[in-house]
């Protein structure tokens, strides 16, 4: 029989959980057609020999929603063996909209996601209103599969207007709109709707968004669009009012999150689960609140991520600890190599040091907070700081961390960041991890990933451009966790692989792809594990309006398979985009 395609003598890790075998895999029109010993020949052959076959990946958590729409590779996360991305996380998008709220959702992505708004202005067509018209506009070939959400914020502008910013309570008319329109767009093949409730979430210009103080009503009203489909996942952000200081606000927001999940009929819902620096044990109350909730009959799962998430620092980047300073905002305006040249004067560095910082800017996730913290307690904070390395290590102890190296050579830390920054002629970068490494070990990361309620996410690809490059994740899974790790346990491979796999095709409801079996979708990683690595992240200016972006490349990927066609070839694209976007319920239609 001939095929279009044969990987040959890999050993096939299909994604179920069991241990690998060795084995052929052959594809035709885009399916799986033969796993095992396959005979015969095809038009494309690949020796796999010692490297391991894979489904395609699924990233349950991206912000795609702009870059779909004008870049059909859809890097990074193709880099990292990514099949398929779903979008439309933490309730904000670019659909529906009418034409004169163009902007105000363009500087609400800017603020909550860290997508330069320029970029975003020139790069969107805009040839939509519609849920359903943004479906449209953005179907056509990329070199992965992707997914839509409705989100949250969008929708309440187009339904609300000026009123969905001022504070005031959706009515009744509102919310039943806006159940309509969510219901008209999952029968059109939307697969979720998402909503986000953080205080640290604000626009460019650094107001609330606009479904953060949604109230219970709202939430319930819109989930009963769910209702009767058997299609469609619900999605929530939640820092549970921290910032409020309310010790009542916690169980407040779990019973609404309950509420909003059990309106839906039944339907699949995850939480973003953290371990939060300014509430260290917040995740120890979330898993137990949605263990019960599970014993409840909500079918609540928990996005977790396979190491700390924070900001990376540096002259090139959305932020550094030196933004605020008078001495560095006059000079800031220039080109990096002329930034540097000032930078490295003794008496400029002097001058800058004796300086206090004046309101930065940033990131509307972290930037502003970030802002005041890092420098009000810049030797704890420095504690937990690094340096990467060509070949990042992201789990590094205090003993490495920038206090360390300051107090080696009798200098303060802030003093020690500024010579660090100008290293490789200003594009060196620092790691701080905000979020998953208050202990500076990885043991609540672990103690989350193995928990039953747990599903890998908040890659947040295609976001914090400038400060995150955490599409990495499934590569670092991969890497760190199923092959490299000393400090603690590993996971078994065959783990990783479902984790990234048949986990989240299961959740989402994908039944034709996550799994290596024949009949599925022929969406394949072939890689070379025990040479996979992760590079250093480096900046590029690729975006819209000469817009930059932080990317991270891997090595050890020889070939990632789309629909049958090899999209990425040891590990660079070959030009192929069998990608398109994947609508689910269309019977229910």
């Amino acid at each position: 029989m001939g095929y279009d395609l044969i990987i040959r003598g890999g050993t096939i890790y299909d994604g179920s959980g069991n241990e690998g075998f060795i084995g052929d895999v052959a594809v035709k029109d885009g399916k799986i057609a033969a796993i095992g010993t396959v005979e015969g020949t095809a038009d494309k052959e690949i020796d796999a020999g010692g490297a391991i076959v894979t489904p395609g990946f699924l990233d349950l958590h991206t912000h795609y929603d702009g870059q779909v729409s004008w870049d059909a590779d859809l890097q990074p996360s193709v880099n990292h063996g990514v099949t398929t991305a779903v979008m439309g996380s933490c309730g904000v998008g670019f659909a529906p909209v009418h034409v004169q709220d163009h902007d105000r959702l363009v500087r609400l992505m800017e603020g909550v996601e860290d997508i330069p708004g320029t970029a975003l202005a020139e790069g969107l067509s805009w040839n939509w209103e519609s849920f359903n018209d943004y479906m449209d506009a953005i179907d056509f070939p990329h070199t992965i599969d992707y997914a839509a959400q409705v989100v949250h914020d969008p929708l309440r502008v187009y339904v609300m207007g000026e009123r969905a910013v001022s504070g005031e309570p959706a009515t009744a008319e509102d919310i039943a709109k806006m159940r309509e329109l969510t219901r008209s767009a999952l029968e059109a093949g939307a697969v979720g709707f998402s909503t986000g409730r953080s205080d640290v979430h604000r626009t460019a210009d650094g107001e609330w968004t606009p479904a953060s103080e949604a109230t219970k009503e709202e939430l319930v009203g819109i989930a009963e669009a769910f209702k009767g489909l058997d299609h469609g996942v619900l999605q929530a952000v939640n820092d549970f009012d921290l910032e409020r200081g309310d010790p009542t606000a916690f169980d407040r927001e779990f019973d609404l999150l309950e509420a909003f999940a059990g309106a839906s009929g039944g339907r699949p819902f995850s939480l973003s689960l953290m371990q939060r620096d300014f509430a260290p044990k917040q995740w120890k109350n979330i898993m137990e609140r949605a263990e019960k909730a599970k014993d409840d009959g909500i079918n609540m799962r928990l996005q977790v991520a396979p190491r700390g998430i924070g900001v990376i620092l540096g002259l090139q980047c959305t932020f550094h600890p030196f933004i605020g300073f008078p001495s560095y905002k006059r000079i800031s305006h220039l080109p990096l190599e002329e930034r540097v040249e000032a930078m490295r004067d003794p008496e400029f560095k002097a001058q800058l040091l004796s300086e206090t910082s004046e309101k930065m800017a940033g990131d509307g996730t972290a930037i502003p907070p970030l802002a005041d913290i890092l420098l009000q307690q810049i030797d704890f904070i420095s504690c937990k700081m690094f340096k990467l390395g060509e070949n990042p290590d992201y789990e590094q102890s205090i003993d490495q961390s920038v206090y360390k190296m300051a107090q080696a050579e009798g200098l303060t830390p802030l003093s020690k960041i500024y010579d660090i920054l100008l290293e490789k002629d200003g594009r060196e970068f620092l790691y701080f991890p905000i979020y998953n490494y208050t202990d500076i070990n990885y043991k609540a990361v672990h103690e989350m990933m193995s928990h039953p309620q747990a599903i890998m996410g908040l890659s947040d690809g295609g976001a914090h451009v400038g400060t995150v490059c955490d599409a990495s994740f499934p590569t670092y899974l991969l890497c760190h966790w199923a092959r490299d790790r000393q400090q603690g346990p590993q996971i078994p491979l065959a783990r990783a692989v479902q984790m990234l796999t048949a986990d989240i095709a299961d959740y989402v409801g994908f039944a034709d792809r996550g799994r290596l079996e024949v009949g599925k979708k022929a969406n394949i990683n072939v890689i070379d594990h025990k040479n996979l690595r992760l590079h250093a992240p480096h900046m590029v200016q690729d975006l819209p309006a000469g817009g930059q972006r932080l990317l991270q490349e891997a090595t050890g990927y020889l070939a990632t398979v789309v629909d049958g066609k090899v999209v990425l070839e040891n590990d660079k694209l070959t030009g192929l985009r069998p990608g398109r976007l994947v609508r689910l319920g269309q019977q229910a239609a």
